[in-house]
């Protein structure tokens, strides 16, 4: 019984909770906010007496958004401005759909009154294509209009506002041929080539690879990136990628030799007390504890190394002008290392962490073609951050 008690006090609570949430809503004008959570408590036992709060709020929360959203339409109308088209067309849209949401609960009844809750549902229908016909054609004229400027900033409007129209009205009149207009002129055509100031011969797959923009996923909506010049495409930018100096090490061969000591745990024997005797159980058993002795190992280690460092440089242009804009210096570096090691004596006197090299053997070294490219591959994912990070068009 107390548990039952205390389930009622507590969606007693809930329900007080979610009524005083709708009624500072309702107080402070976000009443769509208190219609969406005046539904959603009615959408379940909505005749319930416990419910009767949320009909009385929904029903008031209706009539003065309606009421809001109409005054809103009115006043638009009245400046006679097409920058207001968008706003009257999508609150005309509001409306209804706030309609729309009301319509499959109703009946509600507000049982003292006996009555059912009132909303003065209109239709819309004439309003919304009105004001979206009359939103489209401006939105076309107004995109026809851009694209005669030569301005690669307005072409980008007129893209995004023809998206638009393209999303309320499809296949109005030519909208998708211009479209695609719109987006070629406004996008920024970059071309990228590499130049070698090193004494070293860059391996073709490097070069090939920094040039690779697919790998990149450097292209966006407006900007795109290529590695030799396309008839009919005027370029806006270059990027040119100087590689200033390349070094490669010698090949190293260091060896040591060291011994390592430690005390190991080797199986286990018989406690013996301080009298020499044997420690026994509860059960009359010998207790038997760790056995540890001093391990010794001579170890022979052999390390190999060798390494690459590349520095370089992105330089961005701007092809219209022929002037530098920036410039970003890039350093990258790939090393070659590996240690094996044999020994004589017991390996567990060595650290665990060490073990992995008693497995190794000696490799070849790579080839100076071979550091370089992997190095380059360093140098690429900085190439990629640094244009990340700069566009070309603030």
């Amino acid at each position: 019984m107390k548990k039952t008690t205390i389930l009622i006090a507590f969606f007693t609570l809930l329900a007080s909770c979610g009524v005083k949430q709708t009624q500072n809503n309702l107080a402070s004008g976000n009443y769509d906010a208190a219609i969406d959570i005046a539904l959603s408590n009615l959408r379940s036992n909505k005749d319930k007496k416990g419910k009767q709060d949320y009909v009385y709020l929904l029903e008031e929360a209706f009539a003065k958004a309606k009421e809001r959203d109409l005054n809103t339409v009115s006043f638009l109308s009245k400046e006679n401005n097409p920058s207001n088209l968008e706003k009257i067309y999508n609150t005309y849209l509001t409306l209804n759909d706030r309609q729309e949401k009301i319509k499959p609960l109703l009946p509600l009844k507000l049982i003292k009154e006996n009555r059912n809750a009132i909303f003065p549902f209109d239709n819309y229908n004439d309003q919304i294509i009105s004001s979206k016909n009359a939103l489209s054609n401006y939105l076309y004229t107004n995109a026809k209009a851009l694209m005669l400027t030569k301005n690669k900033m307005n072409y980008r409007r007129a893209y995004d506002d023809l998206v638009y129209l393209d999303k309320i009205n499809p296949n109005y009149k030519d909208a998708g041929k211009i479209i695609d207009e719109a987006q070629f002129r406004g996008t920024d055509f970059v071309i990228v080539t590499t130049q070698n100031e090193t004494n070293m011969l860059i391996p073709v797959q490097l070069q090939n690879d920094l040039l690779d923009f697919k790998s990149y996923k450097m292209n966006d909506k407006w900007t795109i990136y290529h590695n030799a010049k396309q008839k009919d495409i005027h370029y806006d930018y270059g990027m040119l990628i100087s590689f200033r100096s390349i070094s490669i090490s010698p090949e190293q061969i260091k060896e040591r030799e060291f011994v390592k000591e430690r005390q190991i745990v080797d199986g286990q024997k018989k406690q013996i007390d301080s009298n020499g005797k044997v420690v026994l159980d509860r059960l009359g058993k010998p207790v038997m504890i760790d056995n540890t002795i001093n391990a010794t190992v001579r170890i022979y280690e052999v390390r190999q190394f060798k390494s690459c460092q590349i520095t370089a440089k992105v330089d961005y242009f701007d092809k219209n002008t022929n002037q530098q804009l920036e410039s970003f210096p890039i350093a990258s570096e790939f090393v070659f290392e590996n240690i094996y090691s044999t020994y004589k004596g017991d390996r567990r006197a060595a650290d665990d962490n060490y073990y992995a090299y008693f497995d190794k053997k000696i490799v070849p070294f790579p080839t100076s073609e071979r550091m370089v490219y992997d190095t380059g591959e360093d140098l690429k994912a900085k190439i990629n951050a640094v244009i990340t990070s700069n566009q070309f068009r603030k």
